[in-house]
């Protein structure tokens, strides 16, 4: 039995991984739960699997949440401060981070320093300070697991291969929801842009899969994961969305991770490593797949991935910057404040505004991620 947080556990990911503790009630015990602001849903875990701990990071509603959970005998936090103490419990073996944002970062640092295991889907921090971040979890001796899909294939198809056979990583795009889209991109709407054709997901990663910022960002995660330059990382757009990733080595050979489009498989894989557990989802049935196709994506159509490669290319604290510009165009966007247009042309303004540290510590990070921000929101 092995004792879980989940971080994030109201959303996509967070719910998925509740599925898997389901399906392998004697394998994993929740320990401690935190959401930002889904009252209800969160009591409803609560109730269900009985933590510990729950933390709601929108300390308004903590009323709320009260008065829905009941006398469960569960310590309730709120805020920054909540998820830190859950990332730091004795008790706890591995912390999933199922959040979205940069405000994964100084929890995810947290967890590392407290010896626990992290896997990780909050892919900002890996972005922003993925290169402190494999040092400190190297130097405490603790794993980072990635839950993302192409990620997790990665990982999967390097395990027990020297990096020096290693030539190239590639990681697969399904092109989101305008991959064929002619003419401009000027009129998207949010409503269109959420609608993704292969993957249900949160809003922000579903507005970054419509820009191809996802795949940028992906970049940047794996280059710090796997510690590979950029420009030996490819993206190919692959539109059936079952080879998640592929591996090339030196020799001209190649290995694909294949899988069917649902979460649960990779989110499993790093609950459970380095075993692999039964369960009970959708094989993939090879003869029903007509054919597989690959295409070269559109960089100037969706400049968001140029970018991602630029800020990994460059370093430092430009990957922070870029991130941060993201996410705030992102948010605008959302909000019907900005043009789905607006995203790259401001994320290139703040990276050129943007006055590089070479080797920044955490504090230089986080305040990267502040200025950014605010340059973000006065060009917007």
């Amino acid at each position: 039995m092995e004792n879980i947080a989940i971080l994030g556990s109201t959303g996509s990911i967070g719910t998925n991984t509740l599925a898997i503790v389901r399906t392998h009630p004697g394998r994993f015990r929740v320990r401690a739960l935190a959401a930002n602001q889904n009252v209800e849903k969160l009591a409803e875990q609560a109730k269900e699997f009985r933590p510990a701990i729950v933390c709601l990071y929108d300390s308004s509603l903590l009323p709320e949440l009260e008065k829905k959970m009941g006398r469960l005998g569960i310590r309730v936090v709120t805020g920054e401060d909540g998820l830190l103490e859950i990332c730091r419990l004795p008790e706890v073996k591995k912390v999933i981070f199922a959040m979205v944002g940069a405000v994964g970062l100084k929890p995810i640092f947290e967890a590392i320093r407290a010896g626990k295991n992290v896997a990780i889907a909050n892919k900002e921090p890996l972005v922003m300070a993925g290169s402190l971040l494999m040092r400190e979890a190297s130097r405490r001796g603790v794993s980072v697991l990635p839950i993302d899909s192409e990620h997790s294939g990665l990982w999967q198809c390097l395990e027990g291969h020297a990096a020096k056979s290693v030539k190239k990583l590639i990681l697969t795009s399904s092109g989101g929801p305008f991959r064929t889209k002619k003419g401009s991109f000027a009129k998207i709407t949010p409503r269109l842009a959420l609608k993704h054709p292969k993957w249900k997901m949160g809003a922000k990663i579903t507005i970054d899969s419509a820009t191809l910022m996802n795949k940028g960002l992906e970049v940047i995660e794996a280059a710090n994961l796997f510690e590979m330059p950029a420009d030996q990382i490819e993206v190919l757009i692959h539109p059936e969305a079952i080879i998640h990733a592929l591996v090339e080595f030196v020799d001209g050979s190649h290995l694909a991770h294949l899988g069917i489009t649902d979460m649960r498989l990779p989110i499993q894989y790093a609950l459970s490593y380095p075993e692999r557990l039964v369960n009970h989802l959708p094989t993939l049935d090879l003869p029903m797949l007509s054919r597989f196709s690959f295409a070269q994506p559109d960089k100037k159509r969706f400049p968001c991935l140029e970018l991602g490669y630029e800020a990994s290319r460059i370093g430092g604290s430009m990957p922070a910057a870029l991130n941060a510009a993201n996410e705030s165009a992102v948010k605008a966007f959302l909000n019907e404040e900005a043009a789905f247009t607006d995203i790259p042309k401001t994320i290139e303004k703040v990276m050129k505004k943007h006055r590089v540290i070479r080797d920044p510590g955490f504090q230089e990070i986080l305040e990267t991620d502040i200025w950014a921000r605010r340059e973000a929101e006065n060009i917007l």
